[in-house]
């Protein structure tokens, strides 16, 4: 019991003394996680809204493979995007495997699913009255569709911050394309999983601890939109 209240207070003493290692692994976490998102919700969100308001063949089946997709196990997608990038895949030439890009390529594939799924459901949750008086105003199918967008939008930021909290939390698929190098790929959930088995509990709790709170944040985040959606149709 005193070795693990003696490492927690080192871990509290390195957080609050903002250590310059662990600093480098929160900014490179912060870094790959947050470009993995950006890239998810680039091509997610078109994907929501092609499956919201487009009528083609198949949609339903697509919808289900989507909603499916949700659910991929980290290390298979890192397993898949190992495969991609290694020096006999086809995108073996960019020499992108063992690097951040790598990563955020890993993560990207994990959250655009989520984006993209989550953000269906809050599309075709709006109510139709938006789609009919919309088109009673004499919209054009453009405008209908950024009503019902903006109608959304708070489900939709809900899936953007899922998609978030699921990749900051994520550490098969990075530490098999990343490779967990030190001072260059290393992020928070390799380092805690590595420092863990190397017995330096005093990283991993620090890390433990800041990861903790990020997903304490993005909970609060999450439940405030929430709130705000249930307020907002009141007014």
């Amino acid at each position: 019991m005193r070795d693990i209240i003696e490492s927690l207070s080192r871990a509290l003493f390195l957080i609050l003394n903002l250590d310059g290692e662990l600093r480098d692994i929160i900014l490179l976490s912060l870094r790959v996680s947050g470009s993995a998102l950006l890239v998810a919700s680039a091509a997610g969100l078109p994907v929501a809204v092609i499956m919201a308001f487009g009528r083609f063949p198949l949609r339903g089946l697509f919808v289900n493979i989507l909603n499916t997709f949700m659910g991929l196990p980290p290390v298979v997608v890192g397993l898949f995007a190992y495969l991609l990038l290694s020096r006999s895949g086809p995108l073996g030439f960019l020499a992108l495997l063992y690097t951040p890009t790598a990563m955020i390529i890993a993560q990207a594939i994990l959250a655009l699913p989520i984006v993209a799924s989550l953000s269906h459901s809050a599309l075709v949750s709006v109510d139709p009255i938006i789609t009919q008086a919309a088109t009673t105003l004499g919209a054009t199918p453009f405008q209908v569709s950024m009503a019902v967008i903006r109608e959304a939008r708070y489900g939709i930021m809900s899936g953007i911050m899922a998609a978030f909290g699921r990749v900051m939390a994520e550490v098969g698929a990075i530490l098999i394309v990343g490779g967990n190098i030190a001072g260059y790929t290393r992020v928070m959930t390799t380092t805690i999983a590595l420092e863990t088995d190397r017995g330096n509990f005093t990283l991993a709790l620090a890390l433990g601890i800041i990861l903790l709170a990020l997903s304490m944040m993005i909970t609060l985040v999450l439940n405030g939109i929430r709130k705000k959606e249930r307020v907002e149709p009141q007014r």
